[in-house]
């Protein structure tokens, strides 16, 4: 596994990380037992960083994570997030005090006395910037966390916050099927030297190598690009670079990764799985090399814009900065 900067001043990581989202089963049942095999074949595989969050589960995604830890005592990088507050109405609080309560909470799941990087989840528009940022700066003070981070964010909510105390990370969706990090925020964390974390890299199970049965979970059943006419529309569009990728000899995953890796070496996509054996099928993207045919081929088949349905329904839209 090859190995990559978390942000100019962070350590070194494999150049995939893991999502861990679905640890606590939001994309369909699992098990611990399973989610302990995951991690334990992520090792194997050479990745050492893994992203979870406060919410994955209401913490079942951080406590399985920490019996892990305190198992197989691994050295490993962990991000974790918190904004979100449970509702109804669900709503976004970046106040010290909640984020402070939050993060002592990851932490104590975790078992760590810190993390490396730790995310606002979302960002709280009504709350001033320079507030946000200065809870975060005072949590790399005292030692409880390495760095910061940011997600869902606009280009210039990251050049606001990065003037105030340097930024390790932002996090938004990037993959061949959700392009809007292309029109300024993946440059601008280059200028930077904040590293870019794609998350749903493999478009929510989409780009696997075989066709993705319609899902009926709460998150992906009712978002657009998953129900019809729109789900059978973009089924038919990636079946072709499917096939394409079969034809290379490369796992479908893989070279969806493989494709996000090339977009600059400041990009280390956190695709999210339970199953081991879905680990295994991408594992491998850092090993994989796109020639200017392979590219020009890609976006042949999977042009910019090519998916049906936005990314997310407007009950889904909570705090997310739109830009373009």
């Amino acid at each position: 596994m090859k190995t990559r900067k978390l942000g100019q001043n962070g350590p070194e990581i494999s150049a995939i990380g893991l999502g861990a989202m679905s640890f606590g089963g939001i994309f369909g049942d699992t098990t611990e037992a399973e989610s302990l095999a995951c991690l334990d074949a992520m090792l194997e595989s050479g990745i050492n960083f893994i992203d979870t969050a406060n919410i994955y589960g209401m913490g079942i995604s951080e406590t399985i994570i920490g019996k892990w830890l305190a198992s197989r005592r691994p050295n490993v990088t962990i991000a974790t997030k918190a904004s979100f507050v449970a509702g109804p109405p669900r709503r976004i609080d970046n106040s010290e005090a909640h984020l402070r309560a939050e993060l002592e909470a990851s932490l104590k799941r975790l078992g760590r006395d810190h993390v490396e990087l730790f995310y606002i989840h979302r960002r709280e528009h009504a709350r001033p910037l320079a507030e946000v940022i200065g809870t975060l700066s005072r949590l790399i003070e005292e030692g409880k966390i390495g760095g910061y981070g940011m997600s869902e964010i606009a280009p210039d909510t990251l050049r606001a916050a990065h003037a105030i105390h340097p930024c390790t990370a932002v996090q938004n969706e990037y993959s061949l099927w959700t392009r809007q990090p292309e029109l300024g925020l993946i440059q601008a964390c280059k200028a930077l030297g904040v590293a870019f974390i794609p998350f749903s890299p493999l478009a929510r199970g989409m780009l696997g190598d075989r066709p993705l049965a319609q899902p009926s979970d709460g998150f992906r059943g009712q978002n657009p690009r998953f129900t019809e006419p729109n789900f059978t529309a973009n089924i038919h569009a990636i079946n072709g670079f499917r096939a394409f990728c079969a034809t290379r000899g490369w796992s479908t995953p893989a070279t969806a990764l493989a494709w996000i890796l090339a977009k600059g070496d400041h990009l280390i996509p956190i695709p999210g799985t339970r199953k081991a054996a879905h680990l295994a099928q991408w594992a491998q993207a850092t090993e994989i090399t796109l020639t200017a045919q392979d590219h020009a081929e890609i976006d042949r088949l999977l042009p910019p814009g090519f998916a049906a349905g936005d990314r997310y329904g407007d009950h889904q839209l909570l705090a997310i900065e739109r830009y373009c």
